[in-house]
């Protein structure tokens, strides 16, 4: 499985804990940037990490700034991507089972590294669920195509 995971300057250094985690537990894993703490915009690293998961470069997407809203947006602008932030080990599970997300992001200011990488894990190996939820992602999916 090819996971993209990209960060501001505020979750440089979570991105590359998290990086390190998922390369261990051998995942293959596209590093869209940022490459270190200076400040940067994050949409144009979102947007990337975005369009590898619309085009099927990656499975699933791991997004992190200060506050996980940012990126969460950006990439939800990318026509064929749910994300949303993993805010607790509940909400990373059900973003997968109900909701059939393929990214997924956080706040690096508001989360403790710890709970973040067991989130990730979480929302990697959580199921979509499919049935009464397949109706609404469904809804979503169509959505875009207007």
């Amino acid at each position: 499985m090819t996971i993209s995971i990209a960060s501001d300057h505020g979750g440089y250094e979570y991105k590359e804990e998290i990086k390190k985690h998922l390369i261990e537990k051998g995942y293959q894993v596209i590093d869209r940037g940022t490459n270190s703490l200076d400040s940067c915009n994050y949409a144009e690293f979102a947007l990337k990490t975005a369009e590898d998961v619309a085009n099927k470069n990656a499975d699933f997407g791991v997004l992190i700034c200060s506050s996980g809203e940012g990126v969460a947006i950006a990439a939800n602008k990318v026509k064929g991507v749910r994300c949303g932030i993993g805010y607790n080990d509940t909400v990373a599970k059900l973003l997968r089972g109900h909701n059939d997300a393929n990214m997924i992001s956080f706040g690096a200011l508001y989360m403790d590294l710890k709970d973040v990488i067991r989130r990730v894990d979480i929302f990697l190996t959580s199921p979509f669920e499919g049935g009464r939820h397949q109706v609404r992602v469904d809804t979503i999916k169509n959505y875009e195509n207007f």
